[in-house]
């Protein structure tokens, strides 16, 4: 295949992969606690055998993915007024036990189970000092502190635990907006917790779409050159095949 053809095909399929992540960036702007992300791409440079009316080995500059970056920024935070939302301004996460073990998050749209757990929207309780923390009728109206205190009538019933990692970035996401990481866990430095409110998304859709429209176009004026290339190829063989033989 001639070289231009194949820089093309690594343009357009970098641009395939940055179209799916801003997509993925709209879907999740109304999300609590969704972090935006960003494609990453580096030039991969090889060498090529010369194509035809080529001398020597040719240096060909492709595009090669390079992974996502995440931005973890904070998103605003808006007052719900459910008694069991929950914000963090700052540093730090929310623990929840999952299946496969401790999960982390910055979605803090809680709720209470049948059991009487506080548990995020997938069923996976909120974890406390002493585990999953559960409320019964008798706690009455419940309180959370800005340190993660839990009381109600009964008095302070449990303390919800926040982590922190000395490198956000290197978490792993796992989907349903949690995270898992190999790093030791830390208590913030400062725990500052909101109860009635949601962390927003941090995507901004109107920069994701001119982002979307800005990567379309260059997958456009790829896929008109890839196009010529071919058309100049196809003249080339109609040309070859009305040649008089000898």
């Amino acid at each position: 295949m001639d070289n231009s053809l194949l820089v093309s095909l690594s343009q357009q399929l970098a641009a395939f992969r940055a179209i799916d992540v801003i997509a993925n960036n709209i879907a999740n702007a109304s999300t609590p606690g969704y972090k935006r992300e960003s494609s990453k791409f580096e030039e991969y440079v090889a060498h090529m055998k010369p194509a035809e009316g080529q001398t020597g080995t040719q240096q060909v500059s492709f595009v090669r993915g390079a992974g996502t970056v995440r931005d973890n920024s904070q998103g605003a935070l808006n007052q719900t007024g459910a008694p069991f939302d929950l914000a963090i301004a700052g540093k730090g996460f929310f623990e929840v036990q999952t299946p496969q073990g401790l999960r982390y998050t910055r979605d803090g749209h809680f709720s209470l189970d049948a059991n009487g757990q506080i548990v995020n929207s997938s069923g996976y309780p909120l974890q406390g000092d002493g585990g999953a923390i559960t409320i019964t009728p008798d706690d009455g109206d419940i309180h959370i502190a800005p340190d993660g205190t839990v009381s109600g009538r009964t008095g302070q019933l449990a303390k919800v635990q926040v982590a922190d990692f000395a490198d956000e970035s290197a978490m792993v996401k796992e989907g349903t907006n949690l995270y898992s990481t190999s790093q030791a866990a830390v208590a913030p430095a400062v725990i500052d917790i909101r109860q009635g409110a949601l962390e927003n998304s941090n995507v901004q859709p109107v920069i994701e779409i001119s982002h979307m429209i800005e990567v379309m176009r260059a997958y456009e004026a790829t896929a008109t050159l890839t196009k010529s290339q071919q058309d100049m190829q196809m003249t080339a063989v109609e040309k070859l095949g009305t040649m008089p033989t000898a």
